[in-house]
């Protein structure tokens, strides 16, 4: 994410002072369906810093795909997770 310009640091400043009866809304009608909203789109889960030894070859791989190589393999880990859970059944896991 970008830093704010001073401008925008200005703007910020301006509209954290005022009161929130004096902030004009007019232009943002109420949202009353949230039928179509999407439980949990933002959220990020903390991330926790560890050491694990892969084989050089499994590192390279990743990385041939450019930078990001570590969001790569969680991503492919959070898949393999999410995987997992989908094929126990009663708390067993089921044979393939």
């Amino acid at each position: 994410m970008k830093k704010p310009t001073k401008e925008q640091k200005r703007e910020i400043a301006a509209v954290a002072a005022k009161k929130d009866e004096d902030i004009d809304l007019s232009e943002m009608p109420e949202v009353i369906d949230w039928s179509g909203a999407e439980v949990g789109k933002f959220y990020r889960p903390p991330k926790r810093p560890v050491t694990m030894r892969l084989d050089a070859d499994v590192v390279e791989w990743l990385k041939s795909y450019g930078p990001g190589y570590q969001t790569k393999a969680n991503l492919l880990l959070r898949h393999a997770m999410s995987s997992t859970q989908a094929t126990k059944i009663n708390g067993k896991r089921r044979r393939a």
